[in-house]
């Protein structure tokens, strides 16, 4: 885990499931997993967050608020399937009202299986989306420099030559009146 330059921030969302791995989730915050040992900070706010841990199939009530969430994380972000729900749609796959897994509304990185997965998977699927997510980190560090390189030609104001006066006072007013010094 050298790769982490600053404490991960996670957002969790349950899209609809038996709330088991909702608690699995939250166990990895108790002291016995401790997950901040790691730095990862859960939070409310999906603008702060760099991964998002969704567990439950989706539905059709909530494939807007998955998709909300993850267009307002900034990037890069990962996001995390945990549990059968999430990773396909497990038993609920063939109610009327699933879509199946969280990749059928976004994309992910991590697949997290169990029903309910343990927080032992939870948090060493949380530790390889770090890894995926300092891989992020450097292809976008990559793209912004490439892209401000073909940029600095048309933003290098010293390539042009621009003529500036500078006037005095006096210089100022005659050019005004329109005689200019030579």
């Amino acid at each position: 885990m050298s790769f982490i330059t600053k404490s991960p921030w996670i957002i969790h969302y349950d899209g609809s499931s038996c709330n088991g791995c909702d608690i699995e989730v939250l166990a990895c915050l108790t002291p016995m997993y401790d997950v901040e040992r790691f730095g990862i900070i859960n939070t409310g706010n999906p603008k702060h967050a760099d991964i998002f841990l969704v567990t439950g199939s989706v539905n059709e009530q909530n494939i807007s608020v998955v998709k909300q969430i993850y267009e307002q994380m900034l990037e890069p972000k990962v996001v995390v399937a945990i549990g059968i729900c999430a990773t396909s749609g497990g038993i609920f796959r063939e109610c009327y009202n699933i879509s199946g897994g969280i990749d059928t509304v976004i994309p992910v990185d991590v697949y997290v299986p169990g029903c309910a997965a343990r927080p032992e998977a939870i948090i060493d699927g949380v530790v390889k989306g770090l890894g995926v997510l300092a891989e992020k980190k450097e292809k976008l560090s990559e793209r912004l420099k490439r892209d401000y390189i073909e940029s600095d030609d048309l933003l290098d104001p010293l390539d042009d030559e621009i003529e500036i006066k500078v006037y005095g006072v006096q210089d100022a007013a005659d050019a005004a009146d329109g005689k200019e010094e030579a």
